[in-house]
């Protein structure tokens, strides 16, 4: 666990050199990618339904990335895009590539299933918050 923490960190470091943050905002960005794949991993052992977790940790680090927005005074998007990092459904389009260049089409077509519904998931957690946070009065 350790392990992946370190290298959810060290991705979404790279992401946010990427996307040419600097200071404050390169490491706050980093830490949100390595607490988004914590929550994650620790969510999964209490709730069994990957895009469940997707959905309530994509919802997590929308908070987290607006929260950093108003503090920092930058985009949400910044935090937001690097916090996702970790999350994206790479094995999944993986596993869809690899069946489908096997010719296994019923399996690649779950698998697609599968990848296109974490994403869903994702983006229904991130477009939930932000909704909200768009609706709330500014100061």
């Amino acid at each position: 666990m350790i392990l992946e923490l370190l290298a959810a960190l060290v991705g979404s470091l790279g992401y946010a050199g990427l996307f040419n943050l600097h200071g404050k905002k390169l490491v706050v960005s980093a830490l949100g990618g390595m607490l988004s794949w914590g929550c994650y991993r620790a969510l999964g052992r209490f709730i069994s339904d990957p895009n469940v977790c997707a959905l309530a940790v994509s919802a997590l680090f929308t908070l987290y990335s607006e929260f950093l927005a108003h503090r920092l005074r930058a985009p949400a998007t910044i935090f937001m895009a690097v916090a996702a990092i970790p999350m994206i459904p790479g094995a999944g389009l993986y596993r869809t590539a690899d069946a489908m260049l096997q010719g296994n089409w019923p399996l690649a077509g779950a698998q697609a299933l599968q990848t296109l519904l974490f994403a869903a998931s994702m983006a229904a957690g991130i477009a939930l918050v932000s909704l909200i946070f768009k609706l709330l009065p500014h100061k």
